[in-house]
């Protein structure tokens, strides 16, 4: 799972890696980019170790990638943007101090992901049309064809300006687009850097559109005060009046922007959290664990924490016919504990 960091130089983005992650940006990397984990928080595996006193704990995490800093001239941005093809999520990153216009950043933004998403969908084009000059089996035809009408009409909407989250479009034309992971399908997030004194953090978050959230924080600042020992930052915060951001919660924010979900895994051997896409079902549930689960899946034991932490025990919610046996299409819930039954 991985989510994507974009900005212009000098924006803070890697100011705001460094806290999401824990890891210092590596100068060396500065012209191919750098990724790192970021455990997803979850107050609810203490509770299950409560239970369980597991041997061993295993958070799920998310891969934050900080890509090279962007051109404002959009000059190689579109290479630069490339190793983000396969990121579910992409977070514009703007300073709002200094001489910087964020809102005006925030539009040409969307100028460098549709010159890249455009280079892809026109060279893939071009290369249909010269295939389909070549006589070709009736059913190779077809499929190339459906693809060059499909990417004709994606190709019409980016040059009119139109997201193509706008366009409508059936089941089949989306298995084309989705192909390409065009940054235009992907679903977004801006953070602005604010000065570590913005009298009015909120006053930005009324930039937010229905596609893309808008979050205000002081990079520079929290990642100073993340240095700092539990009571020096409440001291801190509290002589100088400041409220801090909740990077927990902004970790747990980019999984639920980006489409995704935790469930759990619980016993004495592990307790462990587990990433799958909103609305997954069992049997994609048990494929993240293990290709074996899935292949020989046969039900999904499977119990809220908040039943099992409110009775107490297993038996306790066995006891209660709390405990539910469910099929390989059953919709995981975020607060699910499943115990997968498979066959070898």
């Amino acid at each position: 799972m991985k989510i994507g960091l974009i900005g212009y130089q000098g924006s803070g983005k890697s100011t705001l890696f460094h806290w999401l992650t824990g890891v210092a940006p590596d100068p060396a990397l500065s012209h191919s980019g750098q990724s790192a984990m970021a455990p997803i928080p979850d107050p609810r595996i203490a509770q299950l170790c409560k239970i369980y006193n597991p041997k061993k704990v295993t958070q799920a995490a998310i891969e934050i990638v900080d890509t090279p800093g962007l051109s404002r001239k959009h000059e190689g941005n579109a290479a630069k943007l490339g190793t983000l093809r396969e990121a579910g999520c992409i977070v514009f990153v703007v300073s709002a101090f200094g001489d910087t216009d964020p809102r005006a950043d925030l539009a040409s933004f969307d100028e460098d992901l549709l010159l890249a998403d455009l280079e892809i969908v026109a060279g893939r084009l071009h290369r249909l049309e010269e295939t389909l000059k070549k006589p070709l089996p009736r059913a190779e035809h077809l499929v190339l064809q459906h693809e060059e009408h499909v990417l004709k009409l994606v190709l019409a909407a980016m040059e009119s300006g139109k997201p193509l989250r706008d366009v409508e479009m059936t089941d089949e034309q989306q298995k084309v687009t989705r192909a390409f992971r065009l940054f235009c399908e992907k679903r977004r997030l801006a953070v602005i850097n604010t000065a570590d004194d913005e009298a009015d953090p909120k006053r930005f978050e009324a930039w937010a559109a229905p596609d893309m959230p808008v979050l205000a924080i002081p990079a520079g600042l929290e990642l100073e005060l993340s240095k700092m020992t539990p009571a020096d930052r409440e001291e801190f915060e509290k002589e100088m009046g400041l409220v801090g951001a909740d990077r927990d919660h902004i970790v747990r924010q980019l999984l639920t922007i980006s489409g995704q979900m935790t469930f759990f895994t619980a016993g004495e051997k592990e307790v462990r959290t587990w990433i799958l896409r909103q609305g997954g079902t069992a049997v994609e549930a048990a494929d993240g664990i293990h290709t074996d689960l899935a292949r020989g899946f046969i039900r999904a034991e499977t119990m809220t924490v908040a039943d099992l932490v409110r009775l107490g025990s297993e038996r306790d919610v066995k006891a209660q016919h709390l405990m539910r046996q469910e099929p390989k299409d059953y919709v995981v819930k975020d607060d699910d504990i499943l115990m997968i039954r498979f066959s070898v």
